[in-house]
């Protein structure tokens, strides 16, 4: 008999995908909840709710909505994004994102047209873990006023 081989089952290692090559992506019909981690570059058009810790690039699309934790290397909202957002590289709001939440990287593009609610913690390095990053106090806001 042929031994099955399982669907889940790691068969060695495999190479990395490539820069702006998807290697994981959930469409618009799909609702997944719960802790998620990948490598390269994952692609959501669904809904997701939960966590999402130590991963690559994660492209949130325009039908997208995620609540959440999410910790990435970077992260491009063209949907909707609440929660907290740790990007150790960038975080790209395009003109069709919005985010309401707590945002912390080194890097932050917001487009014409693109939304940013909450607050923002710009740092040059986000080496720490989740759990070891402050939260803004209230102190440390700068509000603007007409």
């Amino acid at each position: 008999m042929p031994k099955e081989k399982s669907f889940f089952a790691k068969s060695g290692e495999k190479p990395s995908p490539a820069p702006g090559e998807i290697s994981a992506f959930l469409g618009k019909e799909t609702f997944f909840e719960g802790k998620m981690t990948f490598e390269g570059v994952f692609r959501l058009e669904g809904r997701f709710g939960g966590e999402i810790f130590e991963s690559g690039t994660l492209i949130v699309g325009e039908t997208a909505a995620i609540k959440g934790k999410i910790g990435v290397n970077t992260i491009i909202i063209n949907g909707h994004v609440e929660g907290e957002v740790y990007a150790k590289e960038r975080v790209e709001i395009d003109s069709t994102g919005k985010f309401y939440g707590d945002l912390f990287t080194p890097t932050l593009i917001i487009k014409e047209g693109g939304i940013l609610e909450g607050h923002c913690r710009m740092q040059q390095t986000l080496d720490k873990k989740e759990d070891d990053l402050q939260h803004p106090s209230k102190e440390d806001d700068y509000h603007l006023t007409s």
